[in-house]
């Protein structure tokens, strides 16, 4: 029987975790809420500044004189122009181009890399490393992980951290102290917003918490669980494995894959990069060919979907959080697609969704219907295609 853990955070969001309610994440017990709704924590993030715990991503340390070499092998990022300090998102296929995992990578030092995922990935890079020199070495427990997200986070750091943060550009990484403890922190997040992550030796998390939470005290700081978060990453386009795509050696079936083009990660695929890569040359074909499905923004309209509950005498009901369920997109008669994830966006006051559409419906403007339940029968309320993010502030990447 395997045996739940908790992070090393857990002595402190234990505490706070008021409706004890927890999730499950990569074998780590994770805070889904810590109040009876999620109102305060969305908000933290969008107004404030929330911490959260994200330990349970799997971490990797990938060191040796090869180390940008494999990942350049691996991934489809041209690993080996990244310079020291700077952090790629990116996905990694099989050789049908179908996409496996996604996370990011950090350039440390010359020859070492940290990369994170969200499913195990030890065996995928050692089976591509035969022959190089190069050493893996997974560090998820012994390595812990705060998001520290919101607009407050960079004034918070300024006052806890040895160097200031304020030269520290999106996607960039650098070593710190807080409070005499070696930390690195970097300029990446989950949702859409002015953010960081900070990374630590899982034997000073508690500290660490300590200090950011008395730091942030007059910056509205909250401790935030993955349901808040997970709204917040849905306004920002953020798609989620197993929810938004299923990695291809999870999938039973050819058509539950997804290629990064489908999911919108155009930007990361480095056709221009040299040499090979792991699906170079089916990524290469559709590049030309384009892609039979493509991953956007649904924007649900209000009007269309209210009319349907006024049927019955009855409000719209809009979910309290995102909702990871499959919901039927058509064109007229036609189903021509499927929502994944799915919420009411506070910040925008708008019902939104990701969507995965069949060519040509997924080109922006076009107008879909999106089934909904009411009274127990199957609606369908108008929608209309939209390009993602749905928000995205000024102060995110400055």
């Amino acid at each position: 029987m395997q045996k739940i853990r908790y992070t090393p955070f857990h002595e402190r969001t234990s505490a706070l975790c008021l409706p004890q309610n927890w999730r499950r994440w990569a074998g780590y017990f994770v805070v889904g809420s810590y109040d009876l709704n999620i109102d305060r924590e969305y908000w933290a993030i969008r107004n404030s500044a929330a911490l959260i715990d994200v330990t349970p991503l799997m971490k990797y340390m990938i060191r040796g004189k090869d180390a940008s070499r494999l990942l350049d092998r691996v991934t489809t990022r041209n690993i080996q122009k990244m310079k020291i300090g700077q952090v790629n998102y990116t996905g990694w296929c099989d050789d049908e181009g179908k996409m496996l995992d996604d996370g990011t990578i950090s350039r440390l030092e010359e020859n070492l890399f940290r990369m994170t995922s969200a499913d195990p990935n030890l065996r995928w890079l050692s089976m591509n490393a035969v022959g190089m020199d190069v050493e893996i070495t997974e560090v998820t427990d012994q390595m812990a992980a705060l998001s520290f997200q919101g607009p407050n986070t960079r004034k918070i750091l300024n006052l806890c951290c040895e160097k200031s943060v304020d030269e520290l550009k999106y996607f960039r990484v650098m070593k710190n102290k807080i409070k005499d403890v070696d930390v690195t922190i970097s300029r990446t997040g989950y949702t859409g917003d002015l953010g960081f992550e900070i990374w630590m030796d899982a034997k000073d998390a508690l500290s660490i918490w300590d200090v950011l939470m008395d730091a942030g005290h007059g910056y509205g700081v909250s401790p935030v669980g993955i349901l808040a978060m997970d709204m917040a990453r849905v306004e920002a386009g953020l798609f989620m494995i197993e929810v938004d795509y299923t990695a291809a050696n999870h999938a039973w079936i050819n058509a539950q894959k997804s290629t990064p083009f489908e999911l919108g990660l155009d930007w990361t695929v480095a056709l221009d990069k040299p040499g090979y890569f792991v699906g170079r040359r089916a990524l290469e074909r559709e590049k030309k060919e384009g892609s039979a499905w493509k991953l956007m923004g649904l924007d649900i309209d209000w009007p269309g979907m209210e009319k349907l509950y006024e049927e019955w005498g009855l409000p719209p009901a809009v979910p309290a959080s995102a909702i990871r369920a499959s919901i039927p997109v058509y064109s007229e008669e036609t189903q021509v697609g499927y929502v994944s994830t799915s919420s009411w966006s506070p910040l925008l006051k708008k019902y939104i969704a990701l969507a995965h559409l069949e060519k040509p419906y997924y080109e922006a403007g076009t107008e879909v219907n999106m089934e909904i339940t009411v009274q127990h029968q199957r609606k369908r309320s108008p929608a209309k295609v939209v390009k993602l993010p749905f928000y995205e502030p000024e102060w995110k990447k400055k």
